[in-house]
This record gives C-alpha cells, sequence and structure tokens, in this order.
C-alpha cells in the first residue's frame, strides 16, 4: 500500500508500430520498389508522465518513436550489366503529445485515513493532440524515367507537423510503486512532401502501435 494515491507516475513502454501508409508515396514506392507497405511496420518505443488530476483522470504527456528501414531494388529494371538497381527507403516518426488519460475503474482504494492500495487491474482510455516529427528517406540508385539513365541519389522529407492521437490499456499491478501497463494506440497525422518529392500528396503519418512496459 501507499499512504496516499500517487499524484505522478512515470511509464516506458516498447512494442510494435505498423504505419497506415495510405498516401502517393507508399503506393508509388511498392509499385516500382520491391517493398511494401508493411515492409514499414517496426519497433516503437513511448515515454509518459501522468500527472493526477483527480483520483480517475490524469494530465499526459508523452513522446514516442518508431522506425523502420527496407531495403529494395526496381522490380522491372535491372542496369546495363543486367545487375539489379538497389536502394534503401527509411521512415521515422516521432510524436510529441499532451492529452487526457481516463481510467475506467478506480485504480485503487483508500484504507482509513493512512493507506491506499492499488487495483490489481485499472483499464483506461486516452487521448489528445501534439506535434509529430517525421523523416521518409530513400537513398542509393533510381531511375530517370524519361531517359531511362540510373543515378545515385539521396532523397528526403522530413519536418513538423498537427497530430491527434487516441489510446486504450490496461495496468496491471505488481507491486504497491510499480506495475506492468499494455496500451494500443492510434495516431492520426499528414504532412506535406519537400521538393525532393514534388508532385505527391500530402504523405501519411498515422499508424497503430502496440506497446508495453512498467
Amino acid at each position: 500500500f501507499l499512504f496516499h494515491s500517487p499524484q505522478a507516475s512515470l511509464g516506458l513502454r516498447i512494442g510494435a508500430s505498423r504505419p497506415s501508409a495510405d498516401s502517393k508515396i507508399f503506393s508509388f514506392t511498392s509499385d516500382k520498389l520491391t517493398v511494401n507497405r508493411g515492409d514499414f511496420a517496426g519497433i516503437s518505443a513511448a515515454l509518459d508522465l501522468d500527472v493526477a488530476i483527480t483520483r480517475r483522470v490524469a494530465f499526459q504527456m508523452g513522446a514516442a518513436i518508431s522506425a523502420r528501414e527496407a531495403g529494395s531494388h526496381y522490380r522491372d529494371f535491372v542496369d546495363n550489366d543486367s545487375a539489379e538497381i538497389e536502394q534503401s527507403t527509411s521512415f521515422r516518426r516521432a510524436p510529441l503529445t499532451a492529452g487526457l488519460k481516463v481510467y475506467l475503474t478506480s485504480p485503487g482504494r483508500s484504507l482509513g485515513r493512512f493507506a491506499w492500495v492499488p487495483s490489481k487491474f485499472a483499464p483506461y482510455v486516452a487521448g489528445g493532440a501534439g506535434l509529430m516529427y517525421y523523416s521518409f528517406r530513400q537513398s542509393g540508385d533510381f531511375v530517370d524515367f524519361e531517359n531511362f539513365d540510373v543515378f545515385p541519389s539521396t532523397l528526403e522529407s522530413s519536418g513538423w507537423t498537427g497530430m491527434a492521437y487516441g489510446a486504450a490499456g490496461i495496468n496491471y499491478t505488481l507491486s504497491a510503486r510499480m506495475g506492468l501497463v499494455t496500451e494500443a494506440r492510434y495516431d492520426r497525422a499528414r504532412a506535406n512532401m519537400s521538393t525532393d518529392f514534388q508532385g505527391f500528396d500530402r504523405i501519411d503519418l498515422s499508424g497503430l502501435s502496440l506497446t508495453t512496459g512498467l
């Protein structure tokens, strides 16, 4: 038990993230290169700080990162030596967020005036908004579709954009001060692409992540 309900908590989680990849740049990449949308799924890590407002509501600040790099080559083209035209594509997302976390049941109960016992299970929902940094980078050899020359290059689009998120999870108490948490979260965001990818619509930065930690 504790002497009073927690005023704040810190959580660190790790798991997997799968981008929605629902925009023209991903369709073009999958069509021309041997990389599919599912190849951008990767490792995700998240850090949250919750500050109690009431016993069942907390103000939540968070930071997370997910990244994946995939190698590929052109599906329909080879160079003059019949070798594959190879490149790599990396996709990174890093949201910074603030929002509310609401417990669906009481996270604990008071025993008399001086003791507070955490509940064994405490499901919650959360939501909010923030900013997301992203980087979409392709490096290697490419085909100029006007004259079909092969040339080396590095193409990159990166920057910050607004976002929103929603999450649901559950805390499982291990001790008075520590618990296991599992969370499913969906981020929603889109951003304009740089001049390296002129002619493409906004890149889809949305995605689902599943993480667990302490």
